[in-house]
């Protein structure tokens, strides 16, 4: 399967990365050892010493510089080696790829493409920790399924009925139903009402709006609130205001990160808004997430194993699965532009 390079990949949590102590993480096939320094500097490059290819992560920090600990060549954060033990003369190409990092809304993120093309505008507007109107819990789970795989899980909420029955209590509304699916410049946004039904939010029935946008290069922004019923019939069907709502508004962000063939690690934060909840809520929340992003996993591995036994596997399209289909088109038609030098670098970026 391929991937849009040319994004911003998570690749942890900012408070999973300690100062000083060089992290191994992978993105797309490729090694890459991430690091902080005292001052709250974050660098990424390739993780693999120009001398004898050994990974860098089991390296030492010394300022904010990286000393190879088998011979001890010393990289700058741009990934130039600017000192090798017993040796005066440095070669001008001794140097590792350095990858674009920014830290935002509480993820580590990684730009994987062009690092001229690096634009911190794309960064997919999530909500961190840092933000005072949520309260959030987090977790993470390594998949070995593709990423394309957990992408496609995130696209179609119709598996709610039958994969969550006993975490989140779905219905088969979920299932007989369709959103409103509209395309965005990079990406795809859903939004539906779910009228006169009860759920975990809400003991009583209620009429629920859900509104997601799934981002390149495959970013969940999810939020969504409880209104008396017939809310959706008096608005037509019409996005409500949040503002509006009697109870139930939380907001999660889900990031699924391509590691290796075959494997992904996908993260996730959810919690409600401060005026709709408290921390022993963003718990009970993350209890129900953890069970119910457990049952995923087990689906998707699962359908991982028949693909991977399944000579020219093909599959046969739904009505459920519009979203997905055009998120796949997105970025069929962005790896195409990456891939095609008749375009100017920033043209293949943007198409």
């Amino acid at each position: 399967m391929h991937y849009v390079r040319n994004a911003w990949y998570v690749a942890g949590w900012e408070q999973d990365l300690p100062a000083a102590t060089p992290t191994p993480i992978s993105i797309l096939d490729e090694l890459i050892v991430i690091w902080r320094t005292a001052d709250g500097t974050v660098t990424a490059l390739e993780d693999r010493c120009v001398h004898r290819l050994a990974p860098l992560s089991l390296g030492r920090c010394e300022g904010d510089r990286l000393r190879c600990m088998y011979h001890g060549l010393l990289f700058d954060a741009e990934g130039q080696v600017v000192e090798i033990p017993g040796q005066d003369l440095i070669p001008r190409d001794a140097r590792v790829r350095r990858y674009p990092v920014i830290v935002r809304h509480s993820w580590l993120w990684v730009w994987m493409g062009d690092p001229a093309l690096a634009d911190a505008d794309l960064v997919p507007p999530a909500v961190g920790f840092d933000n005072p109107r949520y309260i959030l819990g987090r977790g993470q789970l390594d998949y070995a399924a593709e990423a394309r795989l957990i992408n496609d899980n995130l696209l179609d909420f119709s598996h709610l009925s039958y994969v969550h029955t006993a975490s989140f209590g779905a219905s088969e509304t979920w299932a007989r139903s369709r959103p409103k699916i509209s395309t965005l410049e990079r990406g795809v946004r859903i939004e539906r009402w779910i009228e006169n039904e009860q759920g975990m939010h809400s003991p009583e029935p209620n009429d629920r709006w859900s509104t997601y946008d799934f981002l390149l290069p495959g970013v969940l922004l999810m939020t969504g609130g409880n209104y008396p019923v017939g809310t959706a019939a008096r608005l037509g069907h019409a996005p409500p205001d949040l503002e509006d709502a009697l109870s139930g508004v939380t907001f999660t962000s889900q990031a699924v990160t391509p590691t290796r063939p075959g494997q992904a690690r996908y993260f996730f934060s959810w919690g409600p808004r401060t005026d709709m909840g408290d921390a022993a809520l963003a718990e009970k929340l993350m209890g129900i997430a953890a069970k119910a992003f457990a049952e995923d996993k087990a689906i998707i591995e699962a359908q991982q194993r028949v693909i991977d036994r399944t000579p020219d596997p093909r599959i046969m399209p739904t009505t459920a699965d519009k979203a997905v289909t055009l998120f796949s088109r997105l970025v069929d038609r962005l790896v195409r532009a990456e891939s095609s030098p008749a375009l100017p670098a920033r043209q293949r970026a943007a198409h």
